[in-house]
C-alpha cells in the first residue's frame, strides 16, 4: 500500500473528533452541565444563567465542528474527489493552520502556567487549567494535526488522480 494511502485514518479520525466535540457542545447548548466545570468561566455558570449569547455560541460551535468533520471526510473519501478541488484544499490548510494554531497556542501557555514558569496575577482555577491543558484545548491542536495529515493525503490524491 502506498504511503499517502496509509494516511486515510487521519481523516476519519479527524471526522470522528470533530463529531464528537460537536456533541458535547451541543450537549451543553441544550441545558447539560455534565462536565462544564472541566471549562471553567461561562460554560461552568451555564446550568445557572442561561446566557443567551453563551448558548448561541455553544450552537454555533458545534455546528461548525459538524462542518469541520464532513470536511475531514471530503479530504479522504473517494466521494470528496467530486467536490471542487481548490476550495477543499484551501479549506484543509486552513482548518490545519487555525486549529493547530488555536490549540497550540493554548496549550503552551497553559503548560506554561502549569509548571509555574507564568505566574498569573490572579488565583488559578487548577482543574479547569489542567482540563484545558490535557483536553479542551489539546484537543484542538490534535484535530489541527489530523487535518494536517488529511489534507496532505487528499494534495498527494489529486495530484496524483
Amino acid at each position: 500500500m502506498e504511503r499517502a494511502a496509509q494516511l486515510v485514518w487521519a481523516g476519519y479520525a479527524a471526522f470522528a473528533w470533530g463529531v464528537v466535540f460537536a456533541g458535547i457542545s451541543f450537549y451543553w447548548a441544550s441545558g447539560g452541565t455534565l462536565g462544564a466545570d472541566t471549562v471553567g468561566g461561562s460554560i461552568e455558570q451555564l446550568g445557572r444563567a442561561r446566557d443567551p449569547v453563551l448558548l448561541a455560541a455553544l450552537w454555533i460551535t458545534g455546528f461548525l465542528k459538524v462542518l469541520g468533520a464532513l470536511l475531514a471526510v471530503a479530504l479522504v473519501h473517494p466521494l470528496g474527489r467530486m467536490l471542487p478541488r481548490q476550495p477543499v484544499a484551501l479549506l484543509g490548510v486552513a482548518a490545519t493552520v487555525v486549529l493547530t494554531l488555536y490549540g497550540g497556542v493554548l496549550v503552551s501557555g497553559e503548560a506554561l502556567t502549569a509548571t509555574g514558569a507564568v505566574k498569573p496575577p490572579g488565583p488559578i482555577d487548577w482543574k479547569a487549567l489542567l482540563w484545558h491543558l490535557y483536553v479542551w484545548d489539546m484537543s484542538f491542536l490534535v484535530w489541527g494535526i489530523l487535518f494536517g495529515v488529511a489534507t496532505w493525503h487528499y494534495t498527494r490524491a489529486v495530484r496524483r488522480g
